[in-house]
């Protein structure tokens, strides 16, 4: 392969030492929680949030009052954007079916598609109310049959965010704290004296978010590890500088660490972005957080071949992957790892943070070689369950379970199988052997 970087963000090494001393933040943090409860939650909340407030649960007074702020022209379009995830949800959750099958005479295999019982929803909003968030976690989790939905959110500018707000309460959300960070998702997850903890905990949120999910991880379960915002534009010659380095800057200006990846094989398209970020960036409004992310961690990599842009993207595993070129249906016919495609150069990242249906809390951190993103699914937990109903089925179930538990030495577990032999069958097998075997013709 000839691939060149003609940019390189961070070494591996420097964002490895990064990853490290949030996490010795993280481990300490929950520790706290774990010990001191509701009173270390509020420390943290006034150190972090710089909120102070006797209990950060909102009554439905309050819920009411701050909702009113909201214009009728803001909670048209909450709504419609909520409309379009619930729609695809609900298709995504009308194509899940419990199934029950008879696999051979009184055998009956099944399963059930139940709901989470209790799901904790983060939703980000100390540096921008992630509006969307809230129809991404809470709504979805409402069309999943989820009986408990606990939201949280950080105070915006000191206060909360009406229209984060709103959206949490249109989408169902049966408990809403004024919480954010680590102190937030470790509430939820561990418990405190006035906050029961969840089964499950779900949204996206900064480096020090995801990393205490990692950690709760088994304590409870995520959805998927959902750092710090990625994106990666692949693009030929089809398209112009502007629209590749408005896509990119677009999602650096989410945070300081969020990488933003060009993959191209136009030499000329690689130099022309370059030059029209730095144009950008003289304009943008958010240019002091984004312009950290691009010098720290952006990247245009060049390729020769679209195999090779193939490779390098499904390597990346990017978050999200914005795909303009002459031949975007074949990259989704042949990507395996990403978070979410958008395809076209009508398309965009955006759209699918906001408005268009798709959920936007995507796996990060090559997480997407091993799973995709959020969706109703995530809320089901599917189970099975069996069924024997005649007196020749547990028989002959009995015998092969006998000799193959014998076969792993496990007697106690053939003499389940033994005692449905004796008293199903008729059939004396003696305690501690296997069942015998009988010819099919018998």
């Amino acid at each position: 392969m000839a691939i060149e970087y003609l940019k390189r963000g961070k070494p591996e090494a420097d964002r490895a030492e990064d990853d490290a001393k949030t996490a010795a933040v993280v481990v300490a943090t929950l520790k706290d929680i774990e010990a001191r409860g509701d009173a270390a939650v509020h420390e943290l909340a006034v150190k972090f949030d710089n909120f102070d407030r006797p209990s950060y649960r909102l009554s439905e007074d309050e819920i009411e009052a701050i909702i009113a702020k909201v214009s009728d022209r803001e909670m048209a379009d909450i709504r419609f954007a909520q409309e379009q995830v619930t729609n695809f949800a609900q298709a995504q959750r009308d194509s899940m079916l419990d199934i029950e099958v008879e696999t051979m005479p009184g055998v009956i295999l099944g399963h059930k598609n139940i709901p989470v019982q209790s799901v904790g929803c983060y939703v980000p909003g100390g540096k921008f109310p992630m509006v969307a968030s809230a129809h991404m976690s809470v709504a979805t989790a409402k069309v999943a049959g989820v009986p408990r939905i606990v939201a949280c959110t950080p105070p915006f500018n000191g206060e909360p965010n009406p229209a984060v707000i709103a959206a949490m309460h249109l989408g169902g959300a049966d408990e809403i704290y004024v919480l954010g960070g680590i102190q937030a998702v470790g509430a939820m997850a561990i418990g405190t004296e006035t906050i029961a903890p969840v089964h499950l905990l779900v949204g996206p949120g900064n480096a020090f978010v995801a990393e205490a999910k990692r950690q709760l991880f088994g304590r409870v379960g995520i959805d998927l590890f959902a750092g710090p915002t990625e994106t990666m534009v692949i693009a030929d010659e089809t398209v112009d500088a502007e629209m590749c380095a408005t896509d990119l800057l677009g999602q650096a200006e989410h945070g300081y660490n969020s990488p933003a990846v060009l993959v191209t094989n136009s030499r000329k398209l690689a130099e022309d972005t370059l030059s029209e970020i730095d144009r950008i960036l003289k304009i943008l409004p958010t240019a002091g957080t984004a312009s950290v992310s691009w010098e720290e961690y952006g990247e245009i990599i060049l390729c020769d071949t679209y195999d090779e842009m193939l490779a390098v993207a499904d390597d990346i595993a990017s978050e999200h992957v914005q795909v303009m070129t002459d031949r975007d249906d074949w990259f989704l016919e042949n990507m395996t790892c990403y978070g979410a495609l958008f395809l076209g150069p009508r398309t965009n990242v955006a759209n699918g943070d906001k408005v268009i249906g798709t959920n936007h809390t995507l796996p990060t951190k090559k997480a997407g070689r091993y799973t995709g993103g959020l969706w109703v699914g995530k809320f089901l937990k599917t189970h099975s369950y069996q069924k024997v109903t005649t007196d020749e089925a547990a028989t002959l179930m009995g015998e092969y379970g006998s000799r193959l538990c014998m076969l792993e030495g496990f007697v106690g577990h053939a003499e389940q199988c033994n005692l449905r032999v004796r008293r199903y069958g008729g059939v004396n097998v003696p305690y501690g052997e296997g069942a015998p075997y009988r010819e099919a013709a018998e």
